[in-house]
């Protein structure tokens, strides 16, 4: 079998492939790059390799309501899930990449459930002790990192409409930090919040430059 095949049907194959070097397996993925606000936020989760997860794999192709529902699915069933937020001062400091790195680290370091592999999303490998893999498109490709994906996913949604509830000018609960329209209107009118990461450019009235110069903020998730 082809590790890299694109058939959804293998993610759970996928994942037993891997399982024979070391176990618990671990997925790990993180949500939040590219927004102007909120903190990026990473999931790692071990799944029971017994447990049958249907619906499960890539956040980005679920609608809000399967990622709910898949997210209490994986909750009731993983052996061990723990999430970690960096926030928007500390992405501005780090750039968006090594928050994303940070707290891929700190979300390992609390799982109650030390893993023996890590699969991780995308081509940039955690500053981890523990054998990994990095996966490109792996939220599609591992039952365990796509699972990773929609607990960062939700977990950051909800981080999201917490901002709301403090600061509803923004219109934080439909487009969740990103940069749309509606989203830069208000930067505009009301100037940033405490949640805005302010060297993204459109934050400030100044035009300030993103913090990774070369980053592309459109692909980040």
């Amino acid at each position: 079998m082809n590790l890299f095949d694109d058939n959804p049907m293998d993610a759970k194959s996928f994942d037993a492939n891997f399982r024979k070097r070391a176990a618990p397996l671990a997925g790990l993925d993180e949500a939040g790059r590219g927004p102007l606000a909120g903190p990026v936020v990473a999931a790692a989760v071990i799944l029971d390799p017994a447990a049958e997860y249907p619906g499960v794999t890539d956040s980005k192709k679920m609608k809000a309501a399967a990622r709910e529902e898949a997210y209490q699915l994986i909750d009731g069933r993983a052996l061990a899930w723990a999430w970690a937020a960096v926030e928007a001062e500390d992405v501005d400091r780090l750039n968006p990449l090594q928050a994303a790195m940070l707290a891929m680290r700190l979300a390992v370091e609390k799982l109650s459930l030390a893993p023996g592999f890590l699969l991780v999303d995308g081509n940039y490998p955690p500053e981890i002790p523990i054998p990994l893999k990095t996966v490109v498109k792996g939220d599609f490709r591992s039952l365990s990192i796509g699972a990773a994906s929609i607990m960062a996913k939700v977990t950051r949604d909800r981080i999201m409409l917490d901002w709301h509830r403090r600061y509803p000018q923004y219109g934080f609960n439909s487009h969740k930090g990103y940069g749309t329209a509606v989203h830069l209107k208000a930067l505009a009118e009301c100037g940033p919040s405490p949640c805005h990461r302010l060297t993204f450019r459109g934050v400030r009235p100044d035009g300030a430059a993103p913090a990774a110069e070369g980053f592309d903020f459109h692909a980040g998730r």
